[in-house]
């Protein structure tokens, strides 16, 4: 790595080591009506995340009444599993494009940081297929389904028509059920916002109940328009696509990073997850989970949980500040939520049932580290009733160091939940904990 100049490394040394950015209690913020402090801005603001470490033969931790163990390791920056109708597990895996200009002095103190946690590790470009036909955990095969792709992420099969949402496009394979491998090219449906910035790079996809639309998430070009407004053209947004012809419309804006884009079964309601705006404290603004109206405005980067003003935007809209509409649930701030699935399965303990997992990726804009585990949010009447429990944590080990990172999230096939993690590059596997076998008595 190329050192920095002195000046740059004194200013990246006081924001890793800066306290009054520590952050206060997080559960003050999850639900749906955190408390928001008020705003502190900084000339460079506080950095902190866990640097890498190793499994090194460990294994999350989990909540009582589970088991995890790893269905898949030595992938590639896994990012998104996914799980087709014959139950094999796709794996996207992939790194962002790296073609985001360095222009002022943060921002190469922020990528000082975020390689400093591995955010720079060697991503595959690809979809791996893992089948595992008996459901014991122990694949028996693993085979590089699609590769030579660009920057993939979001995935979704509708019918025989295999969609993936690279950085800059959504493109269409033809899929038989069993093949593990595609070598027909892809056709492409649309277009989606990619460079020359492109800051957010990630594009979650889904399709609609019915097969017809496809929703794609376009987080923004910025933290908060610095890279100008006409950069930010379709983004912070979730379009929808019309799958048949490839047109389409944004469906819902004001959402500075959605992702985890997924339809609650039970109510046929769009949800998301959104990665909020940084650098105004380290418990601003929280990350949240929200259904998704058609044609609702979510605040950014006018303003932030409803009418909350962010005053680093100008000119101000308050035409859009008064429009804005408020999120269903707090997550608490800087979590970096990647993944959300609901769980209509029936595998898992009674308690996780009709729900939500959100998979927190890890906090880097506070002191104290905030996120880095999968959490379950109790649903009750198709809205979020109570507080989120830890159930999949231990990705920062006892030394400070993350051994992994959760980003996308699925059910397979027996109810199992599985979990991409990129920074340890496996994909693990969370099931109930066997019962203990009884012991017969002696006569």
């Amino acid at each position: 790595m190329r050192s920095l100049p002195p000046l740059l490394l004194g200013a990246a040394t006081l924001a890793l080591a800066s306290c009054s950015g520590a952050g206060g209690s997080t559960e003050k913020q999850i639900g749906a009506d955190p408390h928001l402090p008020a705003i502190n801005q900084y000339l460079v603001p506080p950095m902190h995340v866990a640097p890498v470490g190793s499994w090194a033969g460990a294994a999350p931790t989990v909540a009582p009444g589970l088991q995890v163990t790893a269905l898949a390791t030595g992938l590639q920056h896994p990012r998104q599993p996914y799980v087709l109708p014959n139950g094999d597990v796709l794996v996207v895996e992939a790194n962002g494009p790296g073609s985001e200009p360095i222009k002022r002095p943060k921002e190469i103190i922020m990528g000082l940081v975020q390689g400093y946690a591995g955010a720079g590790a060697k991503g595959g470009n690809r979809v791996t297929l893992i089948r595992d036909a008996n459901g014991d955990g122990k694949p028996e095969l693993r085979s590089v389904l699609l590769d030579h792709l660009h920057s993939p992420f979001g995935i979704t099969l509708v019918g025989g028509d295999l969609y993936i949402a690279n950085t800059d496009a959504i493109m269409r394979y033809p899929y038989v059920t069993g093949q593990t491998r595609i070598t027909a090219p892809g056709v492409k449906l649309t277009d989606l916002p990619g460079g020359p910035i492109d800051h957010h790079w990630t594009k979650s996809l889904t399709a609609s109940p019915d097969g017809s639309k496809l929703y794609v998430g376009v987080g923004s070009n910025s933290n908060i328009t610095e890279n100008g407004i006409e950069a930010e053209k379709g983004r912070a947004a979730i379009w929808e696509v019309d799958r048949a012809t490839g047109a389409s419309r944004l469906y819902a804006t004001g959402l500075r990073n959605p992702n985890g884009l997924t339809f609650n079964p039970a109510s046929g309601q769009l949800w998301t997850v959104v990665n909020e705006r940084d650098e105004i404290g380290p418990d601003l603004v929280p990350d949240y989970m929200t259904s998704v109206k058609d044609g609702a405005f979510y605040g950014w980067p006018y303003s932030y949980w409803g009418q909350h003003v962010d005053p680093r935007v100008m000119p101000q809209r308050p035409d859009l500040v008064k429009a804005a509409i408020r999120p269903d649930y707090g997550l608490s701030s800087h979590v970096a939520p990647l993944g959300m699935v609901f769980y209509a399965a029936s595998a898992l303990p009674r308690g996780y049932r009709g729900g939500a997992f959100v998979a927190e990726h890890g906090s880097w804009d506070r002191g104290n580290l905030n996120g880095y585990k999968v959490v379950y949010v109790p649903f009750s009447g198709g809205k979020p009733n109570g507080k989120s429990q830890d159930v999949v944590t231990g990705f920062v080990g006892p030394d400070g160091k993350a051994r992994g990172r959760p980003v996308g999230l699925a059910v397979d096939s027996r109810g199992a939940l599985l979990i991409a993690d990129d920074l340890g590059n496996t994909v693990w596997r969370v099931t109930a904990k066997a019962a203990p076998m009884a012991t017969a008595s002696l006569r």
